[in-house]
């Protein structure tokens, strides 16, 4: 076994709730030095164009060109991504990318009326944002999933447009993400990255069209940039570090839970891995498992390093204290890994993703569950809800009075609007008293 300083914590404890909040501390704030920084590359790209696009481009990713149009990559060459993957990550991705487009189908927002007894008619029409940006990760982080997650709901909303922008560090692509953007449909693709990538999409170069909305993760400069843009265009969320937290009976294989743990911790040394139950016997195995099988990740220096800062093993009462404490940090990833997750589950208000039983490993949720692995993070799940279909969607009321309602409703909205001394309102309503059809 390893050495490994895991944080340990009772809910009984007259400390538990200041100990508690020190552990889920998490800022999202950016330091001044990046946010000028962003703020004067956003400037450079709005007021230059393309010239900044492909300066930005060459310091940052040292990837040379001498034009605009070459940071556009071909359909073509988006489907020889394709074709030249093996048959089983072909079926892999097709296998996902099918599971996510059934679950969306079921998130379709639909137009609504209803007619009054006066002829009156009230509804809501639903419609597709025009053009949508999708920004995917370069370099090290390459995730062909989240191609998928992005884009296809986009699709199933019916967006005729979906741009993708995806750095390529010293020239390099990446053949599975290029795979995943042929086979999601996505209509072009360009190569730049980072928040010149973000500003490009906000306001529209002369190659780059701009987008109603930008979805996708990225760095800090790119959740940087997608918080200033914000109001220029729609942003799907501004995420921090992955988490998860797993509530188990005790009734669970101890590995099975450590690597669990594992899963979320690996991503970076500011993911958060919790874990509660209310059998210390369990806990305490569990951190066994823990200690054993570390050794045996490649990524092991860094989830060594997420459990030491943010990990924690939590003692509590019973399983509804349990929930409690899940409502209380609002997770990311929520794994209710007991017998009967059916009795925990209705009890839950505050999480992004719920996997259910001993069988539903949170990763089976990156990838090709169905439901959209875009969740909110460090506590948002208390107001927010997951990537969807509905987040491509625009809803506009609808009202057609007839000459009947619209008597009605200019009386009282004449009063009403002269009790807030709005005079042309009030006239404006008054003009449709005693019209007849």
């Amino acid at each position: 076994m390893i050495s490994l300083a895991l944080t340990r914590l009772d809910s009984q404890s007259d400390d538990f709730d200041r100990r508690l909040t020190r552990l889920l501390a998490f800022s999202a704030t950016t330091g001044i030095q990046v946010e000028q920084q962003v703020a004067s590359i956003i400037a450079d790209v709005r007021q230059a164009g393309d010239p900044a696009l492909i300066d930005y481009t060459e310091r940052f990713d040292r990837h040379r060109v001498t034009s605009a149009t070459q940071l556009e990559l071909s359909p073509q060459r988006l489907k020889a991504a394709w074709d030249s993957l093996d048959t089983a990550s072909a079926t892999a991705l097709t296998t996902a990318a099918n599971r996510i487009r059934q679950h969306a189908e079921h998130q379709k927002l639909q137009s609504w009326r209803y007619t009054e007894a006066d002829g009156t008619v009230l509804g809501q029409q639903v419609t597709p944002l025009d053009r949508v940006g999708v920004y995917v990760p370069g370099g090290k982080a390459a995730y062909p999933s989240s191609v998928l997650m992005n884009v296809i709901p986009a699709r199933v909303a019916g967006v005729p447009e979906i741009i993708m922008v995806v750095p390529t560090p010293d020239g390099q692509t990446n053949t599975w993400v290029l795979a995943a953007a042929w086979l999601a449909g996505v209509d072009r693709v360009f190569t730049i990255g980072g928040a010149q990538a973000v500003a490009a999409l906000a306001y529209g170069t002369r190659t780059i069209p701009g987008v109603d909305k930008i979805v996708g993760p990225g760095n800090i400069y790119v959740a940087t940039a997608k918080k200033q843009v914000f109001g220029q265009v729609g942003i799907d969320m501004v995420a921090g570090p992955s988490e998860i937290l797993v509530v188990s009976d005790g009734s669970l294989n101890p590995d099975w839970l450590a690597m669990d743990l594992f899963s979320q911790a690996e991503h970076d040394e500011d993911a958060q891995s919790i874990l509660i139950s209310p059998d210390q016997t369990h806990l305490d195995a569990v951190e066994a498992s823990i200690r054993t099988l570390l050794p045996t990740l490649e990524r092991a220096d860094v989830i060594r390093m997420s459990l030491e800062r943010r990990g924690g093993l939590i003692k509590v009462r019973d399983l509804d204290d349990a929930i409690t404490v899940v409502n209380r940090i609002a997770p990311e990833h929520l794994e209710l890994a007991v017998t009967d997750p059916e009795s925990l589950v209705v009890k839950v208000r505050n999480a992004g993703a719920i996997f259910m039983g001993h069988h539903t490993a949170e990763a089976l949720g990156d990838y090709c569950a169905g439901p959209n692995h875009v969740l909110p993070t460090s506590g948002t799940a208390r107001f927010s809800s997951p990537l969807g279909v509905y987040d491509f969607q625009k809803r506009s009321s609808l009202i057609h009075c007839s000459p009947a309602g619209a008597n009605t409703l200019a009386a009282t909205a004449s009063l009403l609007a002269r009790g807030e001394g709005l005079t042309a309102h009030a006239r404006s309503a008054e003009y449709r008293l005693g019209v007849s059809s």
